[in-house]
């Protein structure tokens, strides 16, 4: 006997994918600035510095004064010679009462009178050291500064964002299929 055969192909289906990834892309712009920063408003008063200076004492010493100070001078070294030559003549005029103790006062005088004594030398500053007198008193300096505030404008610009979706196609490659075969 012969039996018939039963012959089946089959064939899967087969389906094809591809995917797209999902792409992102953020961009921040910089933010606009603008600054202005005004000039601080500045007072300043200054009173001027005094100096004095007195050199009447070195215009003394160099004999260059006005004629009253001079007359003044010259009187007060005249009267203060006259002492001194009045005290000098008493001191002698009581030596010579004391000649009775044997010393030979007239030839002591004699010398002592009789020749002029040697000058010494020295350095004598005209006009002498510190006859100039200053005095200075110094000024003063008021500042008065009002700082201003700076205006600050600031714009924020928003990011700037790229956005691809993720994507995935589908398709069919292949199609299922079945054969069934009978033999024999």
């Amino acid at each position: 006997m012969y039996i018939p055969q039963l012959q089946m192909t089959s064939q899967m289906a087969r389906i094809g994918i591809q995917q797209h990834m999902a792409q992102l892309s953020i961009e921040q712009p910089k933010a606009d600035l603008k600054i202005e920063q005004p000039r601080a408003d500045m007072k300043m008063q200054s009173t001027k510095g005094k100096l004095t200076i007195d050199q009447s004492e070195a215009w003394s010493d160099l004999n260059l004064m006005n004629t009253p100070e001079w007359n003044d001078k010259m009187i007060a070294e005249s009267v203060q010679k006259g002492k001194d030559g009045v005290a000098r003549r008493a001191e002698e005029g009581a030596r010579l009462i004391k000649i009775e103790d044997g010393e030979n006062v007239f030839v002591q005088l004699a010398i002592e009178n009789g020749h002029r004594h040697p000058k010494t030398l020295s350095i004598k500053y005209v006009p002498s050291v510190f006859a100039v007198k200053n005095h200075y008193e110094p000024g003063e300096v008021q500042i008065d500064i009002q700082a201003n505030k700076p205006h600050i404008d600031v714009h924020i610009n928003k990011p700037i964002v790229h956005f691809t979706s993720w994507k995935v196609d589908i398709w069919m490659e292949q199609y299922p299929s079945l054969e069934i075969d009978i033999k024999g």
